[in-house]
Order: C-alpha cells, then structure tokens, then sequence
C-alpha cells in the first residue's frame, strides 16, 4: 500500500442551482440554517475542512460554478465520517427541505475522491472531479456514496503506469 492510501482524507464537492437569489426572502430559511449546519460540520468527528470565503463564515458568496450556483467543498478523514454528518445528524433535515431552495438535480452534483492528507483541494480541482464524474462515471479518481472506492484503490489509480508499458491505460 502506498503512503497516500495510509494517510489519505476524503475530499467532497456538492452543487446546487438556487430557486432564488440569497436574499430573497424565500431562501431565508437556508441561510438561517447555515451557521449551525457549518457548525455542527466542524465539530463532527472526523471532520478536516471546508471551504470558506475569506472574512466570511461560509462559501455561499463563492460562485466558481455559475452565479445561481452553490457550492460546499470539504474534507473528512474518512467516507463513514462524512456519511455520518450527512445522513445520522441534524444535516439530514436541511437535505430534506432542499426542494425549497434548489432545483432538481438533472445531472450528478456530489462528487467524492481521495486527496493525501493535508492537502486542501480548490474549486477548480473540486469542479474537475465533477465534470469526470458527469462525463466518465464512477471511477477511483470521482466517485459517490453509491459508487465509492478505497483511497488504496485511488492510490493504485493514482500511480503512473511502469516505464515501457504502452498498454498500460489509466480507468
């Protein structure tokens, strides 16, 4: 097993087109819920980071993926960390009301992938694994909860293919 796979974080970007604009009085129910959302994230176990804009408490100001778009970029230490705070905490009822605030999903908006640990992914990394996932599928390097992969078997992914081998192809 290679040193990333033993030290490994797991990395998670999930997008969503907003119904309205943030301050319309609609969303409000959403952005009242985002400080202890953000709050419960950071203290959960497992918990490593999340993106935040500079002088803010949050990323929502952050629109890399288009202006009605937003974006949630974290880090967790492992996939059952992460699986934990989504689906077996107070997050799950902020997913339950998503139909208020965003627009159905015609295309896969939650990626997952595997990033040595201390490495802090940015969004334009972040938006990369997305359109592979959009474009490839599951693979070891953009994954789901639904079709994950180990950090071994994205460290295996990850190596580059021996000296003198043309036929070796990365998946």
């Amino acid at each position: 097993m290679t040193a990333f796979a033993h030290g490994a974080h797991l990395a998670q970007l999930n997008v969503a087109r907003l119904r309205h604009p943030l301050d319309d009085p609609r969303t409000a129910p959403f952005v009242e819920l985002l400080d202890p959302v953000n709050a419960a994230a950071d203290g959960a176990p497992g918990f490593v980071w999340r993106l935040v804009e500079e002088g803010a408490a949050d990323a929502t100001a952050l629109r890399p993926a288009g202006e009605d778009v937003i974006v949630n970029l974290t880090v967790w230490e492992s996939q059952e960390a992460l699986w934990d705070f989504t689906y077996r905490s107070g997050h799950l009822e902020v997913m339950r009301r998503r139909r208020e605030w965003f627009e159905r999903h015609v295309e896969a908006h939650l990626v997952l992938w595997w990033v040595p640990a201390g490495h802090l992914p940015t969004t334009g990394e972040a938006l990369e694994r997305l359109a592979d996932l959009r474009a490839h599928g599951p693979s070891p390097s953009a994954f789901t909860f639904a079709s994950s992969y180990t950090a071994t078997e994205a460290a295996r992914h990850a190596q580059p293919a021996p000296a003198g081998d043309a036929a070796a192809v990365r998946k």
